[in-house]
């Protein structure tokens, strides 16, 4: 199998679903990159804000609002070397169309010549919306495969539709 490591972006607290707010405790694309790595066995790599979101999501949907228009995200620590990576999951929620700022300020300024891109998001209604073309900008030289868009709210049922996605890169 080829060395793989799963870089994702994932938010607990309180979450929109469907119409009606919840407070969970683990950020619905954290547990997609769990059952992933359950799969593969492939290394994680979790990206944390240096200044985390409000736990209110209304709050937390405005400050990412801002931190997008001003491409200003700092996080606590870059991810590993990807040199010794053939294939990289990149896990996502959908923030304002597209990938939270800290995946931009982590995923940037990386060689990407000659990995496997597998990008997953969490939505509630967005699919994987502009995250494909934001990473086929970013990670120049890669080759991106399709992607798996899950409804966060139905992550924890998931497991078999991500193992199938998985496994489809595998045949």
């Amino acid at each position: 199998m080829r060395k793989s490591l799963i870089i994702y972006f994932s938010r607990a607290d309180e979450n929109y679903f469907g119409g009606t707010m919840k407070y969970i405790e683990k950020g619905n694309t954290e547990v997609a990159a769990e059952y992933i790595h359950e799969i593969t066995g492939a290394d994680l790599f979790k990206v944390e804000p240096q200044n985390p979101y409000s736990k209110e999501y209304r709050t937390c949907i405005e400050e990412a609002k801002e931190r997008t228009k001003e491409h200003n995200a700092p996080i606590k620590e870059n991810i590993p070397d990807l040199s010794n990576y053939e294939v990289l999951y990149i896990g996502s929620p959908i923030y304002w169309g597209g990938m939270p700022e800290e995946l931009f300020t982590a995923l940037k300024n990386h060689d990407y010549k000659g990995k496997t891109i597998r990008p997953f998001t969490t939505h509630e209604g967005s699919g994987l919306s502009n995250v494909p073309n934001q990473l086929s900008e970013i990670c120049i030289g890669s080759q991106i495969l399709p992607g798996l868009a899950i409804v966060g709210s139905k992550v924890k049922e998931s497991k078999s539709e991500i193992e199938n996605w998985v496994k489809s890169d595998l045949l």
